[in-house]
């Protein structure tokens, strides 16, 4: 931590209701949280708010985290039920949009720049990136939820299967199924805009 605690310290502060605790939290974890968070909302606003509602709910629930997972994993299930719960609600609300996101948005998954790369290389990637942004979106949410947690988290399909509450095989299956559609989706070309 770039705070010098440990990570059972944090927790500690956390209960006892410290506020440089929450800032110190809010530090460490709100870039990978906010990414996947993107990743499954595709919506920067809505992800923001999904974030900070992931916070207040970890402040008010950590005297009840029994530390069976660290603290991370905790996170990272509010947030991906947040950002699931925020999808459902949408769809009945009204027809789902969302904001395309930006070159880089994603960290550690779609970031496709390059310093070294000339103008058409840069163009040509700045395309692939909307085609894979555009086909992410085009995935059914269990799906595409799937293959950020395997993608951008880099988590093993037991801790997907444990974190959506699924069989390792049902992960497996979904996983090789959205890599099919991602691959038929750029090979037809149907994200370019």
């Amino acid at each position: 931590m770039t705070h010098g605690w440990t990570e059972d310290e944090l927790i500690e502060r956390l209960r006892k209701g410290q506020e440089e605790a929450y800032r110190v939290l809010v530090r460490e974890y709100h870039s990978r949280l906010y990414s996947l968070a993107c990743g499954i909302t595709l919506d920067r606003e809505e992800s923001q708010d999904i974030l900070q509602e992931v916070f207040l709910k970890v402040c008010s629930n950590i005297k009840g985290f029994r530390g069976k997972s660290s603290l991370f994993t905790w996170l990272r299930r509010i947030t991906v039920n947040e950002s699931l719960n925020w999808r459902r609600r949408a769809k009945r609300r009204f027809r789902w949009k969302h904001q395309p996101l930006e070159a880089g948005e994603i960290e550690g998954g779609l970031d496709l720049e390059s310093e070294d790369a000339g103008p058409e290389v840069m163009y040509q990637k700045k395309e692939l990136e909307k085609s894979l942004n555009n086909g992410l979106n085009s995935l059914p949410e269990e799906a595409r939820t799937i293959f950020i947690l395997r993608e951008l988290e880099g988590l093993s399909y037991e801790e997907i299967a444990a974190q959506l509450n699924l069989r390792k095989g049902t992960v497996s299956s979904r996983l090789f199924y959205t890599r099919q559609r991602l691959k038929e989706f750029l090979e037809r070309g149907q994200g370019r805009s």
